[in-house]
Parts: C-alpha cells; sequence; structure tokens
C-alpha cells in the first residue's frame, strides 16, 4: 500500500504513560476544487469527517461508515497516507486518513451530541480549510482539545498538499 507517513502530537497536559487508546478514520474528499468538512455550526468546530472505529470493522469500511453518517456521501477510500497519534492525558488517540471519492449520496445518522453541535457538511475551498485550521496557532491555552484538533487537520491537509 505504499508508506503511511506517522506523527505524533504530543498534548501539554498527557501523563507519563497512556491506558486508554482510540483509533479512529478520517477522509479527505475533494471534490471540483472543494473539500468536504463536518462543521459545527455551534460549537464552532470544522473537523476532517470522521470518527471512531467500531469492533470488527476495518479502516475502510470505519472511513467508509463515519463520512456517511455525518455528511450523507457515499466515499470509496482510494489511499491511505497518513496516520496521526495524539497523547492527551491518559489517551492515545490514533487517526488513519485516507483520500477518498465520492461514489454516491447516503443518508446522514447523527449523533444526538453531533446535533446539539449543530453538524452540518459543508464544502469549502482547501485554502479556507488550511485557513481555519491554521488558527490552533491563536486557540493556545484556552482549549486544549479544539487546538489539538484543528492542529491535528492542519497536519493532515498539509500533508496531503505535499
Amino acid at each position: 500500500m505504499g508508506d503511511i507517513k506517522e506523527i505524533d502530537i504530543l498534548g501539554d497536559n498527557r501523563f507519563e504513560t497512556f491506558t486508554k487508546t482510540r483509533a479512529g478514520c478520517r477522509a479527505i474528499i475533494i471534490r471540483d476544487g472543494m473539500i468536504l468538512l463536518s462543521h459545527e455550526t455551534i460549537s464552532g468546530w470544522w473537523l476532517i469527517p470522521g470518527g471512531g472505529l467500531e469492533e470488527g470493522e476495518t479502516l475502510e469500511e470505519c472511513c467508509i461508515r463515519e463520512v456517511e453518517e455525518e455528511t450523507g456521501v457515499i466515499v470509496r477510500p482510494v489511499r491511505q497516507f497518513l496516520t496521526i497519534n495524539e497523547f492527551y492525558e491518559d489517551y492515545k488517540y490514533t487517526s488513519h486518513y485516507f483520500v477518498c471519492e465520492v461514489t454516491g449520496e447516503g443518508e446522514r445518522r447523527l449523533t444526538e451530541a453531533e446535533v446539539r453541535r449543530g453538524l452540518v457538511p459543508e464544502w469549502i475551498t482547501v485554502q479556507e480549510a488550511v485557513d481555519i485550521f491554521a488558527t490552533h496557532e491563536e486557540i493556545g491555552d484556552t482549549y486544549e482539545e479544539k487546538r489539538g484538533a484543528f492542529q491535528r487537520e492542519y497536519i493532515a491537509l498539509q500533508e496531503f498538499l505535499k
């Protein structure tokens, strides 16, 4: 499958050792020069679509399911190009990034939390996405989780654009 680059992000609040792990998959979906992002209109968060790996699922299956649940878009993972490990408190979060192509329209199935946060799929230019995630520098210490998420997505987009 070619080399998949691996990058570690070490949160300021990480513990010496981690006892919990979570894995997930995220999809870079570009169409007509636009990228599909999940926008939480109430919290102001933007994320590359994706989510947690369920038991017995392959990474590709997780990617396809999560994208459809969040955005209503059906995708085909073309290639996995990046793995990012994040360390916060006693957690290690692993995100597997795939380049995906749109193959159809499906049905959104949001969790209650996603509904509360006002999650909507939005197509924006790749440059707009880079600019949004670049603000991780300014978020600073106020909100480590958001800063970390934006930093992660920023790194992923930079790697994709190389």
